[in-house]
């Protein structure tokens, strides 16, 4: 028997259990790539709360070399899993499941736009979803996740295999994504946009989501944003913290309620410094968020309550410090990757880049269309959320809390 899923758009909404052929598409013959090495550098997310039925874990697969493959598959093995008790349904790219009563091994082939690049990360959904709220014992059983392209050097670190855990532990469950940063904002048309490649010396914007996939409600948030050298932010926010250097930012709202299966997207402007050789993938970038507490049992979040400006930051004592349910995937890492000039006529210029002297307009704000929709905040909307999402936004120095119906741009 052939089970099969495939996503609604790419690898960043995803459309679980939708149906849909899978067209397995065969490598073309020609010579391999030198030197590209994937690797699965961790799978993520695989525990369960007790009062949490989906959730979504991550495969994180990175390219330590300096050519890009042609061709990406991934494989899951799900040959021990009960699925009486939990499902585990891959969702990164377009997959299908070989097994006469259940999938034993699910085979995904990952869109050419989605392989990572030299020094890029890809974060490859995994979808768990437990059959019942209410767990007798806790369950727990490996899945091996292993990936393949005609071009890798290295194959000595294509596999990995994690545990995934239906626990009888009650809490909060923070979970981030962070998206390598490849496009520059530019001025097409009067609008500024986010356009690849991103130069040295040109504005971008870091996205980030955080998703609390716990069956509690926390009741404060902390996150700290972390930049390459060579990559500064170049607006402060009230309500966050920041090193020395402009790389390194801290934000905490002591009061905001983050509710069960909500969503959040964080968003900064950065830029890259003029002297950055290039092409280069700069490491060293990473997005950490916790919960501060967690909210009494039954306590309502009204959408009225998800307007909160984050301010007021201070020193909270370690044992007002929550437990995470599952800390593996409450940090993520990034890269920014630059890529190198064809020659003097390479497309951006002062007039056509907001990096050369301004952001395109309004007083340090972000008028920015077409930011990136990643992976949680996808995921959040297809199958987690049942409230809402929640959109943490940075607009005009100040970073704010909206539902995205309410979210307008400064005046």
């Amino acid at each position: 028997m052939i089970f099969r899923n495939r996503p609604l758009a790419r690898v960043g909404a995803v459309a679980l259990l939708a149906g849909g052929l899978c067209a397995m598409a065969a490598a073309p013959a020609t010579a391999a790539i030198d030197g590209t090495d994937l690797s699965i550098k961790a799978v993520v997310g695989a525990k369960l709360a007790e009062g949490t039925q989906v959730k979504a874990a991550f495969a994180k697969v990175t390219n330590n070399g300096p050519g890009t493959p042609r061709a990406l598959v991934v494989k899951a093995d799900t040959s021990q899993i009960d699925f009486d008790k939990v499902a585990v349904i891959p969702a990164g790219g377009e997959c299908s499941g070989e097994g006469t009563v259940k999938p034993v091994l699910w085979t995904c082939v990952v869109a050419a736009e989605d392989i990572p690049g030299p020094g890029g990360t890809i974060e490859l959904p995994i979808v768990l979803i437990k059959r019942t709220l209410e767990v007798d014992e806790p369950y727990s059983a490996p899945v091996t996740v292993t990936i393949e392209s005609p071009d890798d050097t290295t194959p000595g670190n294509n596999s990995a295999t994690v545990r995934v855990d239906v626990s009888d532990e009650s809490g909060v469950d923070v979970g981030v994504i962070a998206s390598d940063v490849k496009t520059a904002l530019r001025l097409v048309d009067g609008v500024v946009t986010e356009q690849a490649p991103l130069y040295a010396g040109d504005r971008a914007v870091f996205v980030g989501e955080i998703v609390n996939q716990g069956d509690r409600i926390a009741k404060g948030l902390e996150f700290t944003v972390q930049l390459p050298k060579g990559v500064t932010l170049t607006e402060q926010y009230e309500g966050c913290e920041y090193s020395a250097d402009n790389r390194t930012a801290t934000c905490t709202d002591d009061d905001f309620l983050f509710g069960e299966s909500v969503g959040a997207l964080i968003t900064f402007p950065i830029v890259v410094a003029a002297g950055v050789p290039a092409p280069a993938a700069l490491p060293g970038g990473s997005l950490a968020a916790k919960a501060l507490g967690v909210a009494p049992a039954g306590t309502p979040v009204p959408g009225a309550a998800h307007r909160s400006a984050i301010k007021n930051v201070k020193a909270v004592a370690a044992a007002e410090r929550v437990t995470d349910v599952d800390p593996s995937d409450d940090r993520d890492d990034f890269a920014v990757i630059v890529a190198a000039k064809a020659g003097s006529g390479g497309g951006d210029s002062p007039g056509d880049n907001p990096g050369e002297g301004g952001q395109g307009g309004s007083g340090g704000g972000l008028p920015v269309t077409g930011t990136q929709v990643g992976l949680v905040g996808g995921i959040g909307a297809a199958v987690l959320i049942t409230g809402g999402v929640m959109v943490l936004v940075a607009r005009r120095r100040r970073v704010v809390l909206v539902t995205p119906g309410d979210e307008r741009t400064a005046d």
